[in-house]
């Protein structure tokens, strides 16, 4: 490695010019500090509630990409990992369904937090704090901005028993 002094300075500027042109790519910006926190959430559903309200209020939803519950399996650790709903590609379930015209939601936003147990609350964690598409000024007509809470759920159900 002596005989290239100049290999590691070169990649490391490649990375960076690769990383600038991404961010360039991006646009919008970096939501990391938004979701970057030192708290122990009590519980797991505690989390996701948090961090649904801050996503919410920057014009973005957030899911459940991937979860998974340990139990007393060694090899396995329990986790979950929250994303953008517009991350991933669009996955077509039946061969002779035509793509609609109005097209997908998903453009492979790389926006990711995680969460895992830390003694007996939970912990969270940035993986990636940037969306490659303009978020939304306002949920309005969103279908998750149109779902019914729990109190509203119930006064539905009394309302269809009478």
């Amino acid at each position: 490695m002596d005989s290239y002094p100049f290999l590691d300075s070169q990649m490391n500027s490649d990375f960076m010019s690769e990383f600038s042109s991404f961010i360039n790519e991006v646009g919008e910006g970096d939501y990391t500090d938004k979701f970057s926190t030192d708290e122990i959430f009590p519980s797991r559903d505690d989390m996701i509630d948090w961090v649904r309200k801050i996503a919410f209020q920057l014009g973005f939803v957030v899911v459940i990409v991937r979860s998974d519950t340990a139990t007393d399996e060694p090899e396995r650790k329990t986790f979950v990992v929250l994303g953008c709903e517009r991350s991933g590609k669009y996955r077509k379930y039946k061969q002779d369904v035509q793509p609609s015209v109005s097209g997908t939601r998903k453009c492979k936003c790389p926006f990711k937090l995680r969460g895992k147990p830390k003694g007996h609350g939970w912990v969270l964690k940035v993986m990636c704090g940037y969306h490659n598409h303009e978020l939304a000024e306002t949920l309005v007509g969103h279908p998750y901005a149109g779902r019914l809470n729990a109190a509203e759920q119930s006064i539905l159900i009394d309302m269809t028993k009478s």
